[in-house]
């Protein structure tokens, strides 16, 4: 094999069983930091052997193994330095009474030890963005630079975010565990609040060149169902994964052949994947017989989405419903994006001027002053209404506010169309 055939494997190798080789040694040091640390000094090594060497028969196994070695040698040095056998320098006694074995320590459950990790990254000690910066390098397998650029800042403010968060993880002593009772609500929710972020930003990119992101899509889903199969009783789990499933079946529709935005309404429902809509539907069912009479936010986002994949053709779409589950949600979790979103839904069921009411009355929300999406609605609706002059205003005012290259076009073009319907109209 050659040395770039051995390069790539490598790169492979380790975009798969990073986050398992991570999770594994953070449950031994405590330590996502030292742990990551420790992942990388296999991967050091197998650059330099496997392109002399060749690949091993199992190169997740070897990463593991010599993982394993230079952990067992740090905890070995710390031991003689400090003379203490309780604490093996990692602190590894605090789990019983009596010491574990060290290879032992290391071959426990994979999905157990993912969870954990998970759980850690999504500490609600640690700031929003340090939170998905963390899980996206530690899970995703995601670079820092890939990561700076999916978040559209400079490398070394996000290498800098990654590392104050895995000190402040270190320096608060987070216990590197699934919680139970009731911290257990707490952190699931941070946890699904920081998978379902990064969803959407790969869903919809907030700014930069592009206006989907498969590849942070793709994490999102590895994550969540990673959850699914960790906490099997939790609705909002299944209805988290069951959202991601139904809207991530529409990528390949979301963007024509130049990478332009194109809106659900308009989309060749061909492209949509079925398989990933039967999955997202099965996902939602279970989420529905888990909770019972008390759906959550994200079941109830997941039973919209499922309205639009049920609908064979855009007209067939049940809005009506739609309405009411908004309604609905709007109780659950109550929040401008929301009352805007029904608003859409109201103009789609009771007809643009119902919808236009709903979104005039939400203009002085502070919380969406500066959200595109708001004039941009009422941009669609006014042109609907024929008011074509004020409706192309409304488009100027999203483009303004649009940091998404792709989406500032699509505003452009539709500011420009409004015009120009404006425009031909008897004076």
């Amino acid at each position: 094999m050659s040395a770039s055939d051995a390069h790539r494997t490598i790169e492979t190798v380790w975009r798969m069983e990073a986050p398992k080789l991570i999770a594994g040694l953070a449950r031994l040091t405590r330590d996502v930091g030292r742990a990551e640390e420790l992942a990388q000094d296999a991967l050091v090594a197998a650059l330099k052997q496997w392109p002399e060497e060749g690949v091993p028969h199992n190169p997740a196994a070897w990463l593991m193994q010599v993982a394993k070695h230079r952990a067992l040698d740090a905890a070995r040095h710390e031991m003689m330095a400090r003379r203490k056998q309780e604490e093996i320098g990692l602190d590894i006694a605090s789990e019983g009474p009596a010491a574990p074995d060290l290879d032992e320590a290391l071959d426990d459950e994979v999905g157990d030890d993912l969870l954990r990790l998970i759980f850690t990254a999504c500490h609600p000690v640690l700031p929003k963005e340090a939170r998905l910066a963390l899980t996206l390098r530690l899970l995703g397998g995601l670079t820092t630079e890939e990561i700076a650029r999916a978040f559209l800042v400079p490398e070394p403010t996000m290498a800098q975010r990654i590392v104050r968060a895995k000190k402040t993880l270190s320096d608060a002593r987070v216990p590197y565990e699934v919680p139970a009772g009731a911290e257990l609500g707490e952190r699931l929710a941070s946890v699904l609040e920081v998978v379902y972020l990064i969803f959407n930003e790969g869903y919809a990119a907030t700014a930069g060149q592009d206006w989907v992101r498969p590849t942070l899509c793709e994490e999102a889903l590895r994550l969540g169902r990673i959850l699914v199969a960790r906490a099997p009783q939790e609705p909002e789990v299944h209805g988290l994964v069951a959202l991601m499933e139904l809207q991530a079946s529409r990528l390949r529709a979301r963007i024509g052949p130049g990478g332009e935005p194109i809106l659900l309404l308009d989309q060749n429902r061909a492209r949509w994947d079925r398989l990933l809509i039967g999955r997202g539907l099965a996902a939602l069912e279970r989420a529905q017989q888990l909770a019972g009479a008390l759906p959550g936010p994200y079941l109830l986002q997941a039973a919209l989405a499922a309205c639009h994949a049920r609908a064979r053709t855009a007209e067939e779409t049940d809005w009506a419903r739609i309405v009411a589950l908004y309604a609905v949600l709007g109780r659950v979790a109550p929040s401008p994006i929301v009352e805007l979103n029904r608003a859409v839904a109201v103009g789609m069921a009771e007809g643009p001027a119902a919808g236009l009411e709903l979104v005039e009355a939400l203009a002085a929300e502070p919380a969406l002053k500066r959200y595109h999406l708001l004039p941009s609605v009422r941009g669609d609706l006014l042109s609907k209404l024929g008011r074509h002059r004020e409706a192309a205003e409304a488009f100027d005012q999203a483009v303004a506010l649009t940091r998404n290259v792709k989406e500032r076009a699509l505003m452009e073009e539709r500011a420009a169309t409004a015009r120009t319907a404006a425009d031909s109209l008897p004076k």
